[in-house]
C-alpha cells in the first residue's frame, strides 16, 4: 500500500522527497526577509517544497512551499480527496445519494471514522517544551511589525459548552514578536465574520477569559482544514480527519486542548476585553494591513513533538501559495454553492483581485420566461450571495444569467468580463449598498471594515460590440494621458495623482465630460489609474489595481450620470477611479539588499542554483 503522505508532516516530507517534490537546504537562511523572498520565488517558479534545515535563531527546521502547486497538493491528499468530495456533496445535497447510491455508499463511513477522538496514549506533541523566542521568527516584508506565524490553526471552544465538536479552527494570523508584546504574549488578528468571533463574544458576555490553542504543523490536512468554508454541521476537526485519512486526535493538558499530532501547540488565553496594537503585516491583497488593536493572548506553554518541523507560507500580491488553497476550496466546495444559495449556478472569488474585492457569479434568470429578459431573479440571487458566509464581504459582485447564449464561463475571467460588458445597461444594472462592511484587510473604504458594494447584473442578448482599439482621433482633456486598451471594452487612462476627495469629484466630472464627446460606444468601462501601461500590460495587473484601489460608492462615476428615485445610473461608460488614495495602505515592496542576497544564493555555485532563479 502506498504511504499516505497526509498522516503527519514528517511522513509527508519523506514522501514528497522520494517523489522529487521536496529539496533539503543545509545553508543557514535568515528568517528576516530572506526566507520569505526565497518562498515567493519558489511559488512563482513552481519549485519543489523547501525544507530549510538550518534557520538563523531557531533549533527547528522550516518547511515552505508545501502547497506550492495544485499537482503537489493533489499528491499529498491522493488517497483521501475523492472520499472527502463525496461527503461534501452528500452533506450539501442529500438527494445525491438517491441519484447514485453506489457512488456514496462509503461516505457515511468516511465521516464517522473521522470524528475527533481523544488520544489513548501519550500524544507526540507533548514530547518537549520550548519558548516563543526559540520558534522561527519569520518576517516576510520590510515594514512588518514583527515576526508572524503564517500557517496557524487557531482552536477555540464554545465557552457555554466547551468540547471539540463545538470548536472552531481557523487560520488567523499570529504576531510572535514586535510592538509592545511581552515575551509571553502573541497578537491574535481575526477578521470579521469569523467563527472565533462567536466564541469571543460569548466569553465577553460571561466575563471570562477565552482559552486558545494554536496548532502548527501536524498532518497537512489539519492546516488545510483551518481555511475551509464548510457546510453547516460539519466541523473543521471532522473535515481534517477525513482529508488526513486519520481521525483528529486531541489531549487535554492543564485545562487546554492540544492537537495530539501537531508539530507545535501554543496554549494560553485572552482577556476578552484586552487588546494591543497588532501589525503592520504584508497581506494577501498586496498591501500592508496597518496597525490596529486586536486581542492579545497570554501564552502559558509551547509544546512540540520530537523532530518537529515548522511550516510557513508567505502572502503578498496574488498569486501566492494561498492561491492553491483557493483552487482546492473551489474544487471541494463546488457542490455546496448551488444548494446553499437557490438560483445560484456558480461563483468565483477572483484571487488576482485579492479574493473579496471581486466576486463573479452565474445565476438563473427565470422569473419571466417569455419576452425580453433583464436582471430580476439575478438580483434576488445577488442579495442572497451578499448574505452567504465569506461571500458577504464581496465589494464588486458581477453576476450573469446562466440562460444567456453563449453561456458565461465563470472560470475564464476575460470571457466573463466580456460577456458582462456586452450586455449591461449602465443606466439600469448597477445596484449599490453603502455604509456597509467589507474585508478587514481592504483599505479602500472609509475605515476599518467600512466600505460599500456594487452589484453589476447582466442578462439578455449582447447590446454592443466591444472595442479592441482606441477610437479614431481619440482626444483627452488635460491632464489625462496615455489611454490604453486593457481588455476588450475596457480603457485605462492615466490621470494626475489623487490629492483630496473634493478635488477628485471635479477631476472625474471633467474626465466624464471629455469622454462624452468621444466615440465610446465600444468602451462601456473606463478605469482612471496612476500608470496605464502597468494596468494594460497584464490581466492580473488590471484586476489588482482596479478592484483593490476603489470603493464603489466613492470611486464609481459615469458619463451622463443621473439619480432617479434614489437609483444611480449613467447613459455612457462607467468610470472607476482606481488611483492610489492617501488613505490606502502602502503596497508591498521587497528590500533591494535582500533581493541581492537571494540572487547570490540562486547564482551559479549558490545553494539554490538549479532550483530557483
Amino acid at each position: 500500500m502506498p504511504l499516505n503522505s497526509s498522516k503527519s508532516l514528517q511522513s509527508c516530507v519523506s514522501d514528497l522527497e522520494r517523489k522529487g517534490h521536496l529539496i533539503r537546504l543545509q545553508e543557514e537562511i535568515d528568517p528576516y526577509l530572506e526566507l520569505a523572498e526565497i518562498q515567493r520565488r519558489a511559488y512563482a517558479q513552481e519549485a519543489p517544497a523547501l525544507l530549510f534545515e538550518r534557520v538563523k535563531g531557531t533549533p527547528f527546521p522550516v518547511l515552505s512551499n508545501l502547497f506550492g502547486t495544485v499537482e503537489r497538493t493533489h499528491l499529498i491528499f491522493r488517497s483521501t480527496m475523492e472520499g472527502v468530495k463525496r461527503v461534501i456533496q452528500l452533506k450539501a445535497d442529500p438527494t445525491s445519494f438517491l441519484q447514485a447510491p453506489h457512488k456514496y455508499l462509503g461516505a457515511p463511513v468516511t465521516a464517522l471514522r473521522a470524528l475527533p477522538r481523544k488520544a489513548l496514549w501519550k500524544a507526540p506533541v507533548t514530547y518537549g517544551q520550548t519558548t516563543l523566542d526559540k520558534l522561527p521568527q519569520l518576517v516576510s516584508w520590510p515594514n512588518d511589525g514583527g515576526a508572524y506565524i503564517t500557517l496557524p490553526q487557531v482552536y477555540t471552544e464554545d465557552p457555554e459548552r466547551p468540547k471539540p465538536m463545538r470548536s472552531n479552527v481557523g487560520m488567523y494570523r499570529i504576531q510572535l514578536s514586535g510592538n509592545d508584546f511581552t515575551p509571553n504574549e502573541v497578537g491574535l488578528h481575526y477578521q470579521i465574520h469569523r467563527g472565533i468571533g462567536v466564541h469571543h463574544s460569548k466569553a465577553v458576555q460571561r466575563g471570562e477569559r477565552l482559552k486558545v490553542s494554536i496548532f502548527v504543523g501536524g498532518p497537512p490536512a489539519h492546516t488545510f482544514g483551518a481555511v475551509m468554508p464548510l457546510p453547516e454541521g460539519l466541523s473543521e476537526l471532522t473535515f481534517s480527519g477525513m482529508l488526513a485519512g486519520k481521525a483528529f486526535r486531541y489531549v487535554r493538558k492543564n485545562g487546554h486542548t492540544l492537537s495530539a499530532d501537531a508539530d507545535f501547540c501554543i496554549v494560553g488565553s485572552i482577556d476578552p476585553l484586552a487588546t494591543k496594537p497588532e501589525g503592520p503585516f504584508g497581506d494577501h491583497l498586496g498591501y500592508y494591513s496597518l496597525t490596529h488593536d486586536f486581542p492579545v493572548m497570554q501564552v502559558e506553554a509551547v509544546y512540540h513533538r520530537k523532530n518537529a518541523i515548522w511550516p510557513v507560507t508567505v502572502v503578498g500580491r496574488p498569486p501566492q501559495e494561498d492561491t492553491t488553497f483557493g483552487h482546492m476550496i473551489h474544487e471541494i466546495t463546488g457542490p455546496m454553492v448551488p444548494v446553499s444559495v437557490p438560483g445560484l449556478h456558480a461563483m468565483h472569488a477572483v484571487d488576482a483581485a485579492g479574493v473579496h474585492p471581486l466576486l463573479l457569479a452565474v445565476g438563473h434568470e427565470r422569473y419571466v420566461p417569455y419576452g425580453p429578459r433583464y436582471p430580476q431573479e439575478l438580483l434576488t440571487v445577488a442579495n442572497a450571495i451578499l448574505g452567504f458566509g465569506q461571500a458577504s464581504l464581496a465589494k464588486y459582485l458581477l453576476i450573469a444569467a446562466y440562460e444567456d447564449d453563449p453561456k458565461p464561463n465563470i472560470n475564464d475571467i476575460p470571457h466573463f468580463l466580456q460577456h458582462i460588458l456586452e450586455r449591461i445597461h449602465p443606466e439600469r444594472d448597477l445596484h449599490f449598498q453603502t455604509k456597509t462592511t467589507i474585508d478587514t484587510l481592504d483599505y479602500s473604504g472609509e475605515g476599518l471594515n467600512e466600505g460599500s458594494k456594487v452589484v453589476i447584473a447582466a442578462a439578455g442578448p449582447a447590446v454592443r460590440t466591444l472595442a479592441k482599439e482606441l477610437p479614431p482621433a481619440f482626444d483627452l482633456p488635460t491632464p489625462y494621458t496615455a489611454p490604453k486598451v486593457a481588455l476588450p471594452g475596457i480603457m485605462a487612462i492615466q490621470g494626475p495623482a489623487f490629492t483630496t476627495a473634493e478635488n477628485a469629484v471635479g477631476e472625474l466630472q471633467a474626465l466624464c465630460e471629455g469622454l462624452k464627446h468621444q466615440q465610446m460606444e465600444g468602451f462601456p468601462l473606463v478605469v482612471l489609474v496612476d500608470e496605464s501601461d502597468f494596468v494594460a500590460r497584464h490581466l492580473n495587473n488590471f484586476l489588482w489595481a482596479t478592484f483593490t484601489r476603489s470603493n464603489p460608492s466613492h470611486d464609481l462615476y459615469g458619463v451622463d450620470s443621473f439619480i432617479k428615485n434614489k437609483h444611480w445610473g449613467c447613459k455612457g461608460p462607467i468610470v472607476i477611479d482606481a488611483r492610489i488614495k492617501p488613505h490606502h495602505a502602502p503596497p508591498l515592496i521587497e528590500d533591494p539588499a535582500v533581493t541581492k542576497r537571494v540572487d547570490a544564493l540562486c547564482a551559479k555555485g549558490g545553494p539554490l542554483h538549479g532550483v530557483l532563479e
